[in-house]
């Protein structure tokens, strides 16, 4: 474990370790010691990783589909038999809870799986084409094809397992990729790659080079990329966007999730999703339980219960396997979520649990009475804190959900069948959960946002469409033999 952690994340190009030459340094946010070094890639290491991805990927895309999805399956069964070691390299990277890395690595194996199913049901279709004079006597059909090299840019808050959702699509669909990881967390890329090649997966069809936003720049202006998928911030996300041209684009862009919990609601099954979807990962997820918007009715009992759970949470050294909220991924985001909180209370709010922060730790935090323009309450915290919001009825609850630019997930707990449904029409999300928590997401089914949270859809089937050019084929005789 101490030679996975402690090793340099430079380049992986074509199959080799790159040296490095400029790098920079990751800690623990926990104890504070040194993890890695993570070479800053310059746009010589970018154009070598394109020139390795357009070598490979016609190799790639010959080879038939049962053989892409038998690499990948390997590769998700190496996978899981190193769980252990890839959990403690993510928590030692981003302070996330063991058990919370132990989950990712778990679900990422999934994921390889899902893809290589998704990849082995990825149809085409026979159409008719003489529903019009024209078409008698002919035969059309689509047929998939991989779109060329593709680019992913992937963030630190869930490292392995986001990374999957760029490349097992990628290689299932029949692409070869480029991976720019989160500079906070860039050795779980490095395994993707290294796990898919032991698997059987060529020599550059994976490819990844750590550094920061001129590494993104140098990759997103080397056109014989065909497509970029990122999950990251709306600035980096409009940077890529503009810089892409007219290529296909996926981009997932974060959240700022309303939680409502209705009159009829079973208030310990809600309470208790959201504090789970709240703090896990320490809040660090695009989908994480934010707001939580309460009948009146109900809004004292669903307080009471919230703030018993948050004060049942351990909070501690995130390699402890009893350990429910370990610390953010560096400390200048626990300062900044600690100013956030600082001016709601200046503003009438209240911290009913938790809001102290020692060094990149915040404790999970209550808050009610924000005023509804702070940035706890409007922005992505991205952190331990939940905000408790009222309202009267249904159609102020719903406005209060779509008040924000974002539009990721949202969620309703209620008996109510009726409630349900208005709420599955009315707000504007990618997403709506019927008495799961916003935090809920299963990776085989599609995820992504409206509005401000992003373009596209991921989840292996969408990401291998996403992924792939629709061709439209159409069969005539050579002569008329009528």
């Amino acid at each position: 474990m101490e030679q996975a952690t402690l090793r340099n994340a430079g380049a992986y190009v074509g199959g080799q370790a790159l040296a490095v030459r400029d790098s920079v340094e990751l800690h623990d946010p926990y104890r504070g010691e040194l993890v890695t070094r993570v070479a800053v890639s310059d746009a010589g290491d970018v154009r070598a990783a394109v020139d390795a991805a357009v070598e490979a990927q016609p190799v790639v895309a010959a080879m038939p589909v049962h053989e892409r999805a038998a690499v990948l399956r390997r590769a998700a069964s190496l996978i899981e038999a190193r769980t252990e070691d890839y959990a403690a390299t993510i928590t030692r990277q981003t302070g996330k809870a063991l058990k919370n890395t132990l989950r990712e690595v778990g679900r990422a194996a999934w994921t390889m799986r899902a893809a290589a199913t998704a990849a082995e049901t990825h149809f085409g279709r026979v159409m008719v084409p003489d529903v019009a004079p024209e078409g008698e006597g002919i035969l059309a059909m689509t047929i998939w094809q991989p779109v060329g090299v593709v680019g992913a840019v992937t963030p630190f808050n869930a490292p392995f397992n986001l990374v999957l959702h760029k490349v097992a699509p990628a290689f299932a669909a029949g692409n070869a990729i480029v991976v720019k990881p989160a500079t906070q967390a860039p050795l779980a890329a490095l395994d993707v790659a290294e796990v898919l090649e032991e698997a059987g997966a060529p020599a550059g069809a994976i490819n990844v080079v750590p550094g920061n936003r001129e590494t993104v720049a140098a990759l997103v202006a080397d056109e014989r990329v065909a497509m970029f998928t990122l999950t990251g911030s709306r600035s980096a996300g409009e940077a890529v966007a503009r810089g892409s041209g007219l290529r296909r684009v996926v981009l997932e862009l974060g959240g700022n999730s309303p939680n409502i919990i209705h009159r009829d609601a079973a208030i310990d099954r809600a309470a208790e999703a959201c504090v789970r979807g709240g703090f896990a990962n320490t809040g660090q997820s695009c989908n994480s339980v934010q707001r939580i918007i309460v009948h009146r009715g109900v809004l004292d009992a669903v307080t009471d219960r919230i703030v018993d759970l948050v004060g049942q949470l351990v909070v501690g050294d995130p390699l402890d396997r009893s350990t429910d909220v370990g610390t953010l991924v560096h400390e200048d985001e626990a300062i900044r979520i600690e100013g956030w909180l600082e001016e709601a209370v200046r503003r009438g709010a209240r911290v009913l649990a938790g809001g102290s922060r020692t060094g990149a730790q915040l404790e999970p935090t209550i808050v009610v009475d924000a005023p509804v323009d702070t940035p706890l309450v409007c922005e992505e915290v991205f952190g331990p804190v939940v905000v408790l919001l009222a309202y009267d009825d249904l159609d102020e609850a719903i406005r209060q959900a779509n008040a924000t630019p974002y539009g990721l997930q949202a969620a309703v707990f209620t008996d109510s069948l009726n409630v349900a449904m208005r709420v599955a029409r009315e707000v504007r999300a990618g997403g709506v959960l019927v008495n799961r928590s916003t935090n809920f997401r299963m990776d085989h089914l599609p995820y992504g946002g409206m509005k401000e949270s992003g373009i596209g859809r991921e989840g292996p089937i969408n990401a291998i469409q996403e992924m792939s050019e629709q061709k439209l084929v159409v069969l005539a005789a050579s002569s008329d033999t009528r």
